[in-house]
């Protein structure tokens, strides 16, 4: 059976794969798809966050606050530059629909 670390390597490819698609296609808002990749520096925070957590204080990287808050803060980050991307289109595309009489 495979682990929960092992699962988690392999989420990546799929997630590769999502990346390299997206970027191709060039119609996502430019500030999402930054926002997405970002979720890649996640990622490569909480790796060794993790893995010094395990090693320094003998615990996961959940009970480590300060470790874990700061990896976090990269997916929050994430996650702020995919709404605020989506949000330039939602508001573009409302101004170019609003009738010229008003």
């Amino acid at each position: 059976m495979l682990s929960k670390d092992s699962l988690f390597a392999l989420s990546l490819f799929p997630y590769l794969g999502f990346l390299w698609f997206i970027t191709r296609s060039k119609k996502l808002p430019r500030l999402a798809l930054i926002g997405f990749y970002v979720l890649l520096i996640f990622v490569a925070v909480t790796i060794p966050a993790g893995i010094y957590a395990k090693v320094h204080y003998g615990e996961a990287l959940a009970n480590v606050d300060w470790l874990h808050g700061s990896a976090e803060l990269f997916l929050t980050l994430s996650n702020i530059l995919v709404v605020l991307g989506f949000r330039q289109v939602v508001i573009e595309k409302q101004k170019t629909s609003k009738p010229e009489s008003e």
